[in-house]
């Protein structure tokens, strides 16, 4: 199931670590090979295709506009997230897995700026929109081509997962609270058994599921579930031992704000 890697690699802010010296895990599934990245991304090297999920674009923008006023800046900082990974993997294909965009309105309330650079990415690429809950129908305008549900070979990529055998889906945005020594830490995470995996959110403004609430179960109908905690500057296999549950605050419901540099319990 798991190949570590190799090398020496370092992400932070401003750079994107070569693949070729990452030290993350490599995920087996059904026969092919694909590496997480601490962004939250997903890398399928033999056919050079990037894979991210749950991008959430202008949901700052969607909050402030019934009352609850985030900083707008969700948008900007999500595509510069993508722009340093396209530049650095040159991938051939992006696979987008569907929530892409916060809502419908979405794409009207973004800066002219981010059109353009949603263009760009869309033109650079094969650009494939998976639909989402948020998002069915994407923008025309903005490039790309809408898919369904998309399948290559024995892997199938869609927005809900299923639990078929070879998928690679989103929508949970899945979390791990990890109980260490001194205190728990929160982290995004990839969620997998071999057969088919979930992976994290990498909207800025994207909460996030822990990976013991049941609405996993359906996923993984065989068990097995295995959990790969990201951190700043690598993506870590963890202990089942050591996941533990949220504390759940009625007030907030089950979903929480999860950005990556979060380390509270």
């Amino acid at each position: 199931m798991i190949d570590p890697g190799t090398g020496a690699g370092h992400f932070n802010a401003m750079s994107v670590a070569p693949v070729t010296s990452m030290r993350e895990p490599r995920l087996h599934l059904r026969g092919e090979l694909f590496t997480p990245l601490p962004e939250g991304a997903l890398w399928w090297p033999a056919t050079r295709t990037l894979i991210v999920s749950d991008l959430h674009l202008e949901k700052g923008s969607s909050f402030a506009a019934r009352g609850q006023m985030l900083p707008p800046y969700d948008t900007r900082a999500t595509l510069s997230v993508v722009e340093r990974l396209v530049a650095e993997l040159k991938p051939e294909r992006v696979i987008s897995l569907g929530d892409s965009f916060h809502d419908r309105r979405a794409e009207f309330r973004m800066d002219v700026e981010d059109v353009a650079r949603v263009r760009a990415l869309t033109e650079a690429t094969d650009w494939v929109w998976v639909e989402g809950n948020h998002d069915p129908d994407p923008p025309e305008h903005l490039g790309g081509r809408p898919a369904k549900v998309l399948r290559d070979g024995h892997v199938v990529f869609r927005h809900e997962p299923t639990g078929e055998s070879g998928e690679i889906a989103g929508h949970l945005h899945p979390c791990a609270k990890v109980l260490s020594r001194v205190r728990s830490l929160r982290r995004r995470c990839f969620v997998s058994d071999g057969e088919r995996l979930i992976m994290p959110a990498l909207g800025a403004f994207t909460g996030g599921l822990n990976v013991l609430d049941e609405a996993y179960l359906p996923c993984f109908p065989d068990g097995g579930m295995m959990v790969f905690a990201m951190s700043r500057e690598a993506v870590i296999p963890v202990s089942s031992k050591r996941l533990i549950p949220d504390q759940r605050r009625p007030d907030l419901g089950q979903w929480r704000l999860n950005r990556q540099a979060d380390n509270k319990g």
